[in-house]
């Protein structure tokens, strides 16, 4: 078998893509990327903006989409492309019993601090999108988790996106935990709820590393020991997100709920491009394969993935190492829970970005296309 995304699959890794655009849909390549091995679809503000605003694509859809804002127009456009992704892998989903053929869509940015406002948007859009292997993405706030539990508990499938930090990862599951336990306190049927804990890996590379060339500079005599971390602490931090996962759903937390028949929450890898032309294009792939998983590759990553990838059970290999990676970081005076936290609002904020430049791309088409 010399196809890397099913290795990947035979290894127990389900690789998704993280792009969508309405052309990749329609002229079948969606379709074909399924049948090499692709099984399920992520989607973010920063993807849509791209496709709807950098190109004419969609120009004869909003001329004609009826709309009172540049918000309904958006939403009526992806949620067109989410239903066409949707039923692409309907027959995927179907063939899995639930547990992959998912397309993702994120609520708007501007709700991560909104518990309420994150809540209804969700069920909206779970609504209007109505399809079964949907994914409704809510950020890892605060605000976020209290949705999540909620949302869980009424049965909507939740992709859970921007976590960093093992703290927040740990919050993570105890809110998808909480929510089917609300379920199951009233009886109501367990398995088709999905979910999947998307852990960010490349970004955390990006800040440390410039972190550690500050200290470097600042310190010559801890140049080499700055040197030997560079490009250490995001598969070393997902390491060790994998190992509470395991702790988790295959301990005592989960162990009712997984006889009454519920589905664990994979931990997802996202952020797997990579940021420095240093590193090895595939690395944050490479390196993170192992069973009941999900890595969202984009669209460069994937391509460069299926042309000279190498799988191996990886995920569990130098945990020690990996331990000690983020030991030594500490030890250096690098406050990890701080740097975490410091990438999520950095997160929150390059989704924000996006969707408002969407917005006003939006309004200019409106003007200009609709007569």
């Amino acid at each position: 078998m010399n196809n890397p995304l099913l290795q990947l699959h035979g290894m127990g890794q389900s690789p998704w893509l993280d792009y969508i655009r309405r052309d990749l849909i329609e002229a079948g390549g969606l379709q074909r990327y399924v049948q090499e091995g692709i099984r399920g679809v992520t989607s973010n503000p920063d993807i849509f903006e791209k496709a709807i605003a950098g190109a004419a694509l969609y120009d004869a859809d909003i001329a004609a989409l009826p709309h009172d804002t540049p918000l309904q127009l958006y939403e009526a456009l992806a949620i067109d492309d989410i239903q066409r992704a949707c039923d692409v892998f309907l027959p995927l989903y179907r063939e899995t019993g639930g547990t992959d053929g998912f397309v993702s869509l994120e609520v708007s940015p501007h709700l991560a601090h909104d518990a309420q406002g994150t809540m209804a948007e969700a069920m909206r859009l779970f609504k209007a999108v109505s399809r079964p292997n949907l994914m409704v993405k809510v950020p890892a706030t605060g605000a976020g988790l209290a949705a999540i539990e909620s949302l869980i508990a009424v049965g909507v499938s939740v992709n859970v996106t921007l976590i960093f930090s093992q703290q927040v990862y740990e919050s993570v599951c105890h809110a998808h935990i909480q929510g089917l336990e609300r379920r199951r306190r009233t009886g109501q049927p367990l398995a088709h709820v999905a979910s999947v804990a998307s852990v960010f890996v490349s970004r955390i590379d990006t800040l440390i590393d410039a972190m550690l060339e500050e200290k470097a500079r600042k310190s010559p005599a801890q140049a080499q020991r700055c040197e030997a971390l560079m490009g250490k602490a995001g598969i070393a931090n997902l390491k060790q997100v994998y190992q509470r996962y395991k702790a988790i759903y295959h301990g005592s937390p989960f162990a009712a709920l997984r006889q009454a028949g519920a589905q664990v929450q994979r931990p997802l890898w996202a952020s797997t491009s990579t940021k420095n032309p240093r590193y090895p294009d595939i690395m944050y792939v490479e390196a993170l394969v192992g069973p009941e998983t999900v890595n969202t590759l984009p669209l460069s990553t994937l391509q460069a993935f299926c042309d000279h990838g190498k799988v191996q059970p990886t995920l569990e290999c130098g945990l020690d190492e990996a331990q000690q990676a983020l030991l030594s970081l500490e030890q250096l005076g690098i406050d990890l829970e701080q740097v975490m936290e410091q990438l999520l609002q950095q997160g929150l904020q390059k989704f924000v970005e996006p969707f408002d430049r969407l917005l006003r791309s939006l309004q200019q088409k409106m003007e200009g296309v609709v007569r």
